[in-house]
């Protein structure tokens, strides 16, 4: 059978993490911590009450960036990529976002109040767009999923609409990161490249966080509202 990616559950834990140190990511919205010595990636879940399968379809897409198209028939668990979607959202709303913006305030030039406080208005309204993205995921979009999970088909909703209604919320903080870039005079150059850093971290993060939702929860979603449906 072709394997898809590059690791699989015979792989160490610390040889993933140690290659992509990106991956820390991936294990925390898990609920996975540190300190695995040299068990394998099957162990390290297993003990962790994580869907093996779930966990390596992330890894292996988020790695093989080309080629993310060939994971949308993969085999996974819904449910626990639900799970891993929500601790993405608790993530960027209540630690990595507020840190940035913590941060960002900081290093604020006092002598320019005017711009400093509309970039600051400007990244609170982009935090409140992504919030509002998140929530609405929350609320609408995963209770859907439970409901064919249980082998139900609403009538008036299909992921559909999630898919039209998915902007890419990346795209604003983009443009923030712009602005600061082009005209932003810092007192500072390593302070405000330290932020910037960040944010283009969590740039690529919320890009590989829509990369996900994208190419491995939406065609499951489809699939399980077509099972649905023939059942009818």
């Amino acid at each position: 059978m072709y394997k898809l990616g590059k690791y699989n559950a015979g792989d160490t834990m610390s040889s993933l993490i140690t290659e992509n140190y990106r991956m820390l990511l991936v294990i925390s919205r898990f609920g996975i911590a540190l300190g695995f010595g040299d068990k394998t990636i099957g162990e390290v879940c297993l003990e962790n009450r994580v869907d093996v399968a779930t966990f390596l379809v992330i890894v292996n897409m988020l790695l093989d960036e080309d080629g993310v198209m060939n994971y949308a028939q993969a085999t996974f668990s819904v449910e626990s990529l639900i799970s891993y979607l929500r601790n993405s959202h608790d993530y960027f709303l209540n630690f990595r976002l507020p840190a940035i913006r913590a941060d960002l305030k900081a290093i604020l030039n006092k002598d320019k109040a005017e711009l400093s406080q509309a970039i600051l208005n400007y990244f609170d309204e982009y935090v409140a767009e992504v919030r509002k993205h998140m929530t609405y995921e929350e609320e609408t979009v995963f209770p859907y999923v439970r409901t064919l999970l249980a082998g139900q088909r609403r009538e008036d909703y299909t992921i559909a609409i999630f898919s039209r209604q998915h902007d890419h919320v990346s795209a604003r903080l983009t443009e923030f990161k712009n602005i600061i870039i082009k005209y932003y005079p810092a007192k500072s150059t390593n302070e405000i490249n330290g932020v910037l850093f960040d944010i283009f971290n969590c740039e690529n993060d919320l890009a590989s966080h829509n990369a996900i939702e994208d190419y491995l929860f939406v065609p499951a979603i489809v699939a399980l509202e077509n099972k649905n449906t023939r059942k009818v």
